[in-house]
């Protein structure tokens, strides 16, 4: 058998599984590399010793956002590696169980990369409030502050900024999310997420609530199985694409950098913590499998503590 019939024969495996398309693509492109590197030999060849070869080659060599190739755009992260590292292996463990491979996982002899962990920079109360007004406004504002037309997605993107800062949700939960997902009545979101479309249940706010209704209110298209979020100009979904592209163009309206949806997710764990939220309830409004990531954002609140110990501590103030 060929390494490229064991690939197709695991995506399929995933597929069955009931794995988003998402992550089967992600599965594929991880893949691809290394049959690209090997050229595609029969399965048995690829041993030990060429997977060593390959992940060597990873950390050094130029790479198209579809294979390996000498003139290539860019050096691939840690965090890719570490994912192409994850894809092989789980492929080696099906290869396993359907006894389309001998011997151990060879995957298990080679160290996954560590990548640094990204900063958590949240945003402040000021800049959600620039953002939300951008919302309102067209590009000719920016420029002329007299023009007072206002953009025919308004009700939409405001929409969109409160329930990314008031729920957390991941930019791919927010473009699933369908009109049967939201209760109107009850103000809560059913979350659909990876095998069996199971899922958890997040509530919003009032003004949360009120945007989301009067952004409603206007469209024309109310089936249940319509997307919670429309594109304005196909009527289908918006992508995730789509998603960080409208949230770039608010902050650079509303002169916010480096705006994009998983800081919206950031935002709003940490004002969670800081509002007297605990770690475990935070986890499952999340939906996050375990506490490491609730850990990172509790460690910010802690040192949030700890300066406003220092400066209001009767201690220091009193000279005592």
């Amino acid at each position: 058998m060929k390494l490229s019939r064991a690939i197709d024969g695991f995506l399929l495996h995933k597929q069955a599984e009931g794995r988003s398309p998402r992550t089967i693509a992600d599965y594929r492109v991880c893949l691809r590399k290394l049959r690209t590197f090997t050229n595609d030999p029969p399965l048995a060849d690829v041993d030990l010793p060429q997977l060593r070869r390959f992940f060597a080659h990873l950390a050094k060599a130029q790479h198209t956002p579809d294979g390996i190739a000498p003139r290539g755009t860019h050096k691939l992260s840690d965090k890719t590696i570490k994912n192409i590292h994850a894809a092989i292996s789980s492929m080696y463990t099906w290869l396993i169980q359907e006894n389309l491979h001998a011997g151990p996982n060879p995957m298990r002899r080679i160290a996954r990369p560590k990548p640094a962990l990204p900063p958590i920079d949240p945003l402040t109360q000021d800049q959600v409030v620039a953002l939300i007004a951008a919302t309102r406004q067209t590009s000719a504002w920016h420029n002329r502050p007299t023009v007072t037309s206002q953009r025919h997605t308004a009700r939409r993107d405001r929409a969109i900024v409160l329930l990314l800062l008031d729920t957390g949700l991941r930019a791919s939960e927010v473009c699933n999310l369908r009109l049967d997902d939201y209760d109107q009545s009850t103000g809560h979101l059913t979350v659909r997420r990876g095998k069996g479309n199971k899922g958890r249940t997040v509530r919003v706010e009032r003004s949360t609530a009120s945007a989301l209704w009067r952004y409603l209110s206007e469209r024309p298209d109310l089936e249940p199985d319509a997307p919670l979020f429309a594109n304005s100009r196909t009527g289908g979904k918006l992508s995730r694409h789509a998603l960080g592209r409208l949230l770039k163009r608010l902050g650079r309206r509303a002169g916010v950098a480096d705006i994009y949806p998983h800081r919206f997710r950031h935002t709003f764990a940490i004002e969670f913590l800081r509002n007297n939220g605990d770690i475990y309830t935070l986890q499952q409004i999340l939906g996050h499998t375990s506490l490491d990531m609730v850990r990172r954002y509790l460690k910010i609140v802690q040192t949030d503590l700890d300066q406003k110990h220092r400066t209001a501590s009767p201690v220091k103030n009193w000279g005592l």
